[in-house]
C-alpha cells in the first residue's frame, strides 16, 4: 500500500523547489544549482518507491476537499498507468537535470532556467497523478506556460539562436525563426489544441456532474445522456484536440520543429521525452474510460479510427520531413512528432481491436522506449552542437574518433529509434505494428499497418543518415577551420554524456529484458488494471501469427531503410546531390519534404498573415479612421474650450476680482482717514453710533 503523502509529494517537491530557486540563488549559485537537481531526485526516489505497487496491480486514491460547492475535491490516483508514467517522466527530467549542469554551464538567466525546469516537472508529475480533469488541466497549464517560457529561453533572439536556416522562404513565408517568435508559435498553436480540450470537459462536466476520472468509470450514464444528443464522439475528439496539440500531431504538429529555438536540454526534457507525451498519456488515461462507454452507445469506430488515422499519418508526415532535414535538432524533432503518431496509433488500434490491451500497452511500451533513446539522442546533439559550434549536420562529419563516447551513445539510441533488434525500440515498435494487425475487424487496418511499415522504411534511413553524416567521411570545412583557430574539437565533459550514456545503456537492458519477460509482464499488469478498473476484458495469450507478420515486415523495413542510408551516407557510396541531379522528379519531392510539405507556409498565409492583414486594416479603419478621428475633434474641443475659458477667466473673473479689489482700497482709505488716534474723536463717534442705534430701533421697532 501506498503512503497517501507519496503521490503528492512526487508533484509538490519539484514545485517547491522551482518557488525556492529564487532564495537559493542569492546565496550562491553553486547551491541554486545542484538544489534544483536535488529536488528532482527526490521527486523520482518517492515516484520510485511506488513502482512495486503498481507492478502488484494496486489502485491508490487519496481525495481532499477542494470545491465544496461542486463537489468537486482535489486527489491523487496513484495506479499502475500513472505510477509507471511518472518513474519514466522523473528518471528522464533527473538525468537531463544533471546534462544541464554541464550543458548550461556559465549561461546568463540560469535562476529563471532552474525555475522553469523545476515547475515544468512538478505540473507534468501534477498530470499524471490527478484524479480529476480540473486538476489535471491545471498541470496541463502550467507545462504549456514552462514551454512557451524555455523556447524563448535566449529571448534577446541573437541570430545564432535561431531555428532554421536565415534566408530560406517557402511559397514566400520564412523559414527561419526566432526563439521568441518560435515560443509564441507553440503557445497559441498549442492553445487551440486547450481550449478544444476545455470546452470538452466542460460538456461532460454538465452531462456527468463530476470531473472525477473514478466516478466517470463507475457511473456511465453520462455516456449515454451525450449520445442522445449526438455529443458522444464530438466530445471524445474535443478533449482529444488537446491532445494533438500538446503532442504536436497533424494538424498543429507545426509548432514542435521552430521549438528547438530553445536550449538542448529543454528540447531533450520538454520536446522529446516528457511534455509532448503528456498528449499521449491523456489519451491513454481517458481512452479505456470512453471505449468501455462506447460499447455501450455502440461508438467505438469513428472514435478510435479518428485517432489511429490521426496518429499514422503524423508518423509517416514528420518522418518525411526528418529524411531532408540539415539541422541535427530538426531531424530529432521531426522523429519525436513521427514516433508519437506510432503511440497515437497504438491507441487507436486497441479500440478498434478485440483486445483492447494490446495495443495500449505496446503505446505505453512506446512511450518509455522512445522517451529513453530520444533523450539520450536529444542530449548528446547538445554536446555535438557545444563541440563544433555549428548546429547542421554537413558542418560536422567525422567525429567518431574525437567524441568516441557520444559517438557510442548516438550510435546505440539511434539503433533503438531505427527499431534494430535487441534494442528496445524493436520490441515497442513491433508491438505497435502487432496491434495494428489485430485490429482486423477494422476494414482499413490494412492500409494503417502498410502506412505504419513505410513510416518505418524512412525511420531507419533518416537515423542512419544522421548517424552518416555526423560522424561518418571526413571533416566538414567548418571543423577544419575550427581546429586552424586553435579549437579542437573534444568529447563533452562527464557531468553531460554520463547521463545520455545511462539511458543509451538503458535501452539496451529494456532490449534484452523485454523478449525475457519486461514486455510481457507490462501487458499482463496494464491488462488487469484495465480490467479491474474498467471492465475491459483482457486475454492473456499472445496472439503468435500476427507478432510474427510485424516482426517480419519490421525487419525488412529496417533492412531496406538503414540499407540505403548506410549505402549513402556511411560508405559514401554516391552523393545525395547527384542523385537528386539524375532525377527531376526527386528533386521536386526532396523539395516538397523539405518545405514541410507547405503546410507551415500555408498556416501563415492562412492565419498569420490574414490576421496581421486584418489588423492592419482594422488598424487603418477603426484607429486611425474613427479613434485618431475622435481624439483629434476632441483635442480640439477641448483647445477651443479652453481658450473661451481663458476670455471669460481674464475679460469677467478677473475684471471682477480686480474691481472689488480696487474699491476696497479706495473704501480702507476713507476709512482710515476716521483713525486720527485723538481719544476725544473716538468718544465722539461712539456717541453718535449710540443715538443713531437708538433712533434706528425707535423708528424700525
Amino acid at each position: 500500500m501506498v503512503n497517501q503523502l507519496i503521490p503528492w509529494l512526487v508533484w509538490i517537491l519539484p514545485i517547491a523547489g522551482a518557488l525556492l530557486t529564487p532564495g537559493f540563488a542569492r546565496i550562491h549559485s553553486k547551491i541554486r544549482d545542484y538544489f534544483a537537481v536535488g529536488f528532482s531526485f527526490a521527486s523520482v526516489l518517492l515516484a520510485g518507491s511506488m513502482l512495486p505497487s503498481a507492478f502488484a496491480g494496486e489502485i491508490n486514491h487519496f481525495q481532499l476537499d477542494w470545491i465544496p460547492s461542486l463537489n468537486i475535491k482535489a486527489g491523487v490516483l496513484a495506479d499502475p498507468l500513472s505510477i509507471f508514467m511518472a518513474n519514466v517522466v522523473g528518471w528522464v527530467s533527473f538525468l537531463i537535470m544533471v546534462y544541464s549542469l554541464g550543458y548550461m554551464k556559465e549561461e546568463s538567466g540560469l535562476t529563471r532556467y532552474w525555475f522553469l525546469m523545476n515547475f515544468f516537472i512538478g505540473n507534468m508529475q501534477l498530470i499524471v497523478l490527478s484524479d480529476n480533469f480540473l486538476q489535471l488541466f491545471f498541470g496541463w497549464e502550467g507545462v504549456g506556460f514552462c514551454s512557451y517560457a524555455l523556447i524563448g529561453f535566449w529571448h534577446t533572439d541573437e541570430l545564432k539562436y535561431w531555428v532554421g536556416t536565415p534566408g530560406k522562404v517557402a511559397w514566400g513565408v520564412p523559414q527561419a525563426y526566432s526563439p521568441t517568435h518560435a515560443g509564441m508559435k507553440a503557445f497559441i498553436t498549442t492553445r487551440i489544441g486547450d481550449i478544444a480540450f476545455l470546452i470538452g470537459l466542460l460538456i461532460l462536466f454538465s452531462f456527468s456532474g463530476t470531473f472525477d476520472f473514478t466516478s466517470l468509470a463507475t457511473k456511465t450514464t453520462w455516456a449515454s445522456n451525450l449520445a442522445s444528443v449526438g455529443l458522444f464522439v464530438p466530445v471524445a475528439l474535443l478533449i482529444f484536440g488537446g491532445a494533438i496539440g500538446k503532442s504536436a500531431q497533424f494538424p498543429l504538429h507545426e509548432w514542435l520543429p521552430d521549438a528547438m529555438a530553445g536550449p538542448t536540454s529543454v528540447s531533450a526534457l520538454i520536446h522529446a521525452a516528457t511534455m509532448v507525451k503528456a498528449g499521449v498519456f491523456l489519451v491513454a488515461r481517458v481512452g479505456p474510460l470512453f471505449y468501455a462507454a462506447a460499447i455501450a452507445v455502440q461508438q467505438i469506430v469513428p472514435l478510435f479510427a479518428t485517432i489511429a488515422w490521426i496518429g499514422v499519418f503524423t508518423a509517416f508526415l514528420a518522418a518525411t520531413q526528418a529524411m531532408v532535414s540539415k539541422e541535427v535538432k530538426k531531424v530529432l524533432a521531426y522523429s519525436t512528432v513521427s514516433q508519437i503518431g506510432y503511440m497515437m496509433l497504438g491507441l487507436g488500434a486497441a479500440g478498434l481491436a478485440v483486445d483492447f490491451s494490446s495495443g495500449y500497452s505496446a503505446s505505453l511500451f512506446h512511450l518509455s522506449s522512445h522517451a529513453i533513446f530520444k533523450a539520450a539522442l536529444f542530449m548528446g546533439a547538445g554536446a555535438l552542437i557545444h563541440a563544433t559550434q555549428t548546429k547542421y549536420m554537413h558542418e560536422m562529419g567525422g567525429l567518431r574518433k574525437s567524441m568516441k563516447i557520444t559517438f557510442g551513445a548516438m550510435l546505440i539510441a539511434a539503433a533503438s529509434l531505427s527499431g534494430i533488434p535487441p534494442f528496445s525500440g524493436f520490441w515497442s515498435k513491433d508491438a505497435i505494428l502487432t496491434s495494428t494487425l489485430l485490429a482486423s475487424g477494422y476494414p482499413l487496418s490494412g492500409a494503417l499497418f502498410l502506412l505504419a511499415v513505410v513510416t518505418a522504411l524512412i525511420t531507419a534511413f533518416y537515423s542512419f543518415r544522421l548517424i552518416g553524416m555526423v560522424f561518418f567521411g571526413k571533416k566538414s570545412e567548418n571543423l577544419e577551420n575550427l581546429e586552424r583557430e586553435g579549437h579542437h574539437v573534444h568529447e563533452a565533459p562527464a557531468v553531460m554524456w554520463i547521463p545520455y550514456a545511462i539511458l543509451a545503456a538503458a535501452t539496451i537492458v529494456i532490449g534484452i529484458a523485454s523478449p525475457l519477460f519486461f514486455e510481457d509482464k507490462l501487458r499482463v499488469t496494464l491488462g488487469e488494471f484495465l480490467e479491474s478498473s474498467f471492465k475491459i476484458p483482457f486475454t492473456q495469450a499472445v496472439a503468435t501469427t500476427p507478432a510474427l507478420i510485424s516482426a517480419i515486415s519490421s525487419i525488412i523495413a529496417l533492412s531496406a531503410g538503414a540499407g540505403l542510408g548506410y549505402y549513402i551516407y556511411i560508405a559514401r557510396r554516391i552523393e545525395p546531390s547527384v542523385i537528386l541531379q539524375r532525377s527531376t522528379l526527386l528533386t521536386s519531392v526532396y523539395r516538397f519534404f523539405e518545405n514541410r510539405w507547405y503546410i507551415n507556409s500555408l498556416y501563415y498565409k492562412l492565419f498569420a498573415y490574414v490576421t496581421a492583414a486584418f489588423s492592419r486594416i482594422l488598424f487603418s479603419i477603426l484607429e486611425v479612421g474613427v479613434i485618431d478621428r475622435f481624439n483629434s475633434v476632441f483635442a480640439d474641443a477641448s483647445v477651443s474650450f479652453a481658450t473661451l475659458s481663458d476670455k471669460f477667466d481674464l475679460g469677467i473673473i478677473d475684471r471682477l476680482i480686480n474691481g472689488i479689489s480696487k474699491y476696497g482700497q479706495k473704501f480702507s482709505l476713507v476709512v482710515r482717514r476716521i483713525q486720527t488716534g485723538i481719544a476725544q474723536y473716538y468718544l465722539l463717534a461712539m456717541g453718535v453710533g449710540v443715538i443713531a442705534l437708538v433712533v434706528f430701533m425707535i423708528l424700525v421697532l
